[in-house]
């Protein structure tokens, strides 16, 4: 049997969907963090897309992109946010990318004419792709979460692949942790266990066995819930551990301690305990979260806004950055679609242009923008809503006519906005843009300097289109300044209006990159400017 150095856990879930085993996931990774343990989480995606990349954020949430240019999961961000570690390709594995890979080695002759199939060629390039991370020999112990409901067609072979790793594993070195729901009926006042049951029935029909129940509940689990959990699920009751809903994801992981876990899961892998998770500084952010000394309402406008995941990581961000300021931030959603009169942006203390693609809702993004610069209300403009910042611009201060951007018409007189060189002969959209991590080069003296504390740093990007640097004179002999350039293409990354308190539109995603323990510099400086203003019209 082969040498395995890393540890295995794997998180399925049942009865229903949007449980939040990504959460479960990493608050029992940061547990295991803190204990000392090198820890990474991956997630298996069934749907065939290859990657969320080409998927409508209404499907799926916000494509959330890693340093090394993957369009991922929007779990992905959650496990970064916890656990402040990058990850990167190998931690998101779709349905779409095992086939892919599959088909594109029959088609080399790498199967020698053998017919494929779904076991072993599919199941083996699953447990292929489980393995990368801990072949790296930078992890002590891999989390993999398998993305949607037991029972469903499109995770059988996850499962079957759960099942013959394990197998390889040997013992003490997998534990499978199964999501699941206790749902309560007020009719009868009762919280009943079936669901869990058949859940976990239909877990093993696959010839995987739970050994660690995680029970999602409105209402506290009693000693007899447990026993019988535990009882007809083939655990013990310690393994039987409750998720009580709670007011913010970031309560879980003192949850899950209080829980004890990470002390089970430890046991099953027979690994020590080492030292106890040291939480004081997660809990130093809650009680800031918890306890502001202001507040501020923030509008954050765009396109997509009715699903609160298309834009996770910006309010996300904008939490991180106000339990750091000590000020609570009322997010206001607003559509960009619907966005036509100032009444919809009154009180607000700042405005946030939200990224997007496509023409729809720009007409409320270049609303947005106008109606910021002419009341000095902080602006924070990111990728798309920097480029309706430029665009407005240009159309009421520097006073060009038939200024556009060439998403919108390729046609336009002045494409202040247009398409990178290199994408004007891209076919194929997926996986094509400007992807993950690259360096912007800093003006000395500029707010960005300011807030960065540094000349020289690194963002994460997902664009197609870019300013025109034609047009860089007239935008800076009018006052917005571009104070950030990529040092290796001269390609404008920050502009900042000089002309305004605070106004930063920036062509990266900040947001990918704010962890609870490092806060975003960029949305902290913008929550404090919002704060400021709020202050100022007191």
């Amino acid at each position: 049997m082969a040498t395995f150095n890393s540890k295995y856990i794997f998180v399925t879930g049942g009865v229903t969907s949007s449980l939040g085993k990504g959460i479960i996931s990493a608050s029992l990774a940061k547990l295991l963090q803190l204990r000392g343990y090198r820890v990474t989480i991956q997630k298996l995606d069934p749907y065939i897309n290859v990657d969320p990349g080409t998927l409508n954020p209404y499907e799926h949430g916000e494509c959330y992109v890693t340093e090394d240019g993957a369009e991922t999961d929007l779990d992905l961000g959650h496990y970064e946010r916890f656990l402040s570690i990058p990850t990167s390709q190998a931690n998101n594995v779709t349905t779409g990318r095992i086939y892919q890979s599959v088909i594109e080695k029959e088609r080399r002759g790498d199967f020698l004419g053998k017919t494929v199939q779904v076991v072993p060629h599919i199941t083996d390039e699953i447990k292929y792709r489980i393995q990368i991370l801990g072949k790296t020999g930078d992890y002590d112990i891999i989390i993999t979460e398998i993305g949607g409901t037991v029972g469903d067609i499109e995770s059988l072979p996850y499962i079957e692949s759960v099942r013959q790793l394990l197998w390889d594993l040997g013992d003490n070195n997998g534990v499978v942790i199964h999501l699941t729901l206790i749902p309560y009926l007020s009719a009868t006042g009762e919280l009943k266990t079936k669901p869990t049951q058949h859940s976990v029935k239909t877990l093993m029909e696959g010839g995987v066995k739970a050994d660690i129940l995680v029970c999602r509940s409105e209402h506290e689990l009693t000693d007899d819930i447990k026993s019988k959990v535990a009882s007809f699920c083939n655990v013990s009751k310690e393994a039987v551990i409750q998720s009580i809903d709670v007011e913010t994801i970031y309560d879980v992981p003192n949850l899950m301690l209080k829980e004890k876990l990470d002390l089970v899961t430890l046991e099953k892998l027979n690994l020590s305990t080492k030292k106890e998770p040291d939480l004081s500084q997660w809990n130093k952010f809650l009680m800031r979260f918890r306890n502001p000394k202001s507040r501020v309402k923030i509008a954050v406008v765009g396109k997509y806004i009715e699903l609160q995941d298309s834009y996770k990581s910006i309010f996300e961000s904008l939490a991180h950055a106000g339990a750091e300021r000590e000020v609570y931030v009322e997010v206001v959603p607003i559509h960009s679609e619907f966005l036509k009169q100032a009444s919809s942006l009154k009180d607000v203390d700042g405005i946030l242009v939200a990224p997007g693609f496509g023409e729809r809702g720009l007409r409320g993004k270049l609303f947005a923008a106008q109606y910021t610069r002419e009341k000095n209300i902080p602006f924070l403009g990111i990728c798309l809503g920097m480029q309706m910042a430029i665009i407005e611009f240009f159309n009421n201060v520097v006073r060009l006519e038939g200024v556009t951007s060439s998403e919108i018409d390729r046609n336009g007189k002045h494409l202040v906005i247009d398409l990178m060189e290199n994408q004007k002969r891209v076919v194929n959209f997926g996986g094509t843009m400007r992807l993950g991590s690259w360096k912007c080069k800093i003006e000395k003296g500029s707010l960005a300097e300011k807030i960065y504390a540094d000349t020289l740093i690194s963002e994460r990007h997902r664009h197609r289109y870019e300013f025109n640097n034609n047009y860089k004179r007239n935008m800076e002999a009018s006052g917005m300044m571009a104070t950030g350039v990529n040092p290796d293409t001269g390609l404008v990354e920050i502009v900042e209006n000089i002309n305004h308190p605070w106004f930063v539109g920036v062509q990266f995603h900040p947001e990918y990159k704010s962890t609870v323990s490092k806060p975003h510099p960029l949305f902290v400086s913008f929550v404090e400017a919002s704060q400021n203003y709020h202050a100022s019209q007191e």
